[in-house]
């Protein structure tokens, strides 16, 4: 060992500082085991750096991805380049606890690594450093952020009354299904509802009963619903929904459930009156003779006009605007 003091002196004060930086800093060579382990580490994951020098880092902390870091240290001592882990590509290295009183809501360290060839003075890669950044204050506020961002963007699609897509959102969920048939010729029905004499109700029984009539209607509709489907309040008492993969025959079997649904349903006044409501559905089925999402919506409505007109409380299948022979 030198015995120049300078050069004595300059390595504890690099030691030194090491051991005191507030990020972690772990040092393996090629067969993976612990040459240098700092007072971040050591606090963070609470195993001193007596216990663990020499010895293998994946032996020494088994729960590490080994298959994953191992890739990417390896790459490292071939290439004798930088590496960087992202906590948006994989929250954590080392799963350590979080302590910091701001971001405490995170149950663990969110982290950005660095993985640093280490050369020998003839330029061989003999060890790589692991630099361990603690990002959670950062990763929480992006992570609350886009949260926000989800909550505000789900509120501008979603009618604030029902609950079910607005009709901007319903109608660009149409598109997007007329698109696809378009592309693929795949089959859908687009259904459109409305509640029968709903004017009566509000004249009757008050708007905030008139609400209250909308919203279990549409509870019922969205109950009826499978995982592919979408619908939306069109306006007023009236709603769309496009049943994905669906003939019209089928979309018929769906509208009469949900019919006899809202029909079974018992409403109240403010005043304890009892009343029942029933409503009236159109059906039209996707086919090359529709010439775009307004078209499709008009041969829908018509087939809701005809409902109406054959007495409410019905189904009716959208098939020859100049006959009325063909009413279901």
């Amino acid at each position: 060992m030198t015995k120049n003091p300078n050069i004595l002196n300059e390595f504890h004060w690099l030691l030194d500082l090491v051991q005191s930086l507030d990020v972690g800093i772990v040092v393996i060579n090629s067969d993976h085991q612990i040459k240098l382990w700092n007072g971040f580490m050591e606090n963070h994951s609470g195993a001193s750096p007596t216990t663990l020098i020499d010895k293998n880092l994946f032996q020494a902390f088994p729960e590490l991805d080994a298959k994953w870091l191992k890739q990417k240290i390896e790459s490292v001592f071939l290439l004798k380049n930088r590496s960087f882990i992202s906590w948006e590509q994989r929250p954590y290295v080392f799963k350590f606890k979080n302590y910091r009183p701001i971001t405490g809501r995170a149950e663990h360290m969110y982290q950005n690594v660095t993985l640093q060839p280490l050369l020998s003075p003839c330029g061989k890669v003999t060890s790589i450093s692991i630099i361990i950044y603690d990002v959670t204050d950062s990763a929480m506020k992006k992570l609350q952020l886009n949260q926000a961002n989800q909550v505000l963007e789900r509120l501008s699609q979603t009618d604030e009354l029902t609950q079910l897509h607005n009709r901007r959102h319903w109608q660009q969920c149409l598109e997007r299904e007329f698109e696809r048939f378009t592309r693929y010729q795949s089959p859908a029905s687009l259904v459109m509802l409305d509640i029968d004499h709903f004017k009566s109700v509000n004249d009757n029984y008050g708007h905030q009963t008139g609400d209250t009539v909308i919203q279990r209607v549409a509870h019922a509709l969205s109950q009826s619903l499978r995982e592919t489907d979408f619908a939306g309040r069109y306006g007023g008492e009236e709603f769309g929904v496009v049943l994905a993969n669906t003939t019209a025959e089928d979309a018929l079997s769906f509208t009469e459930r949900l019919r006899k649904k809202v029909e079974a349903l018992t409403f109240s006044s403010n005043d304890n009156q009892a009343f029942t409501v029933s409503i009236s559905l159109g059906i039209c089925a996707i086919n090359d003779n529709v010439r775009d999402n307004s078209h499709w919506i008009s041969l829908a409505d018509k087939a809701l006009y005809r409902a109406k007109l054959s007495g409410r409380n019905r189904s009716v299948i959208y098939r020859d605007t100049d006959s009325e022979k063909n009413l279901h």
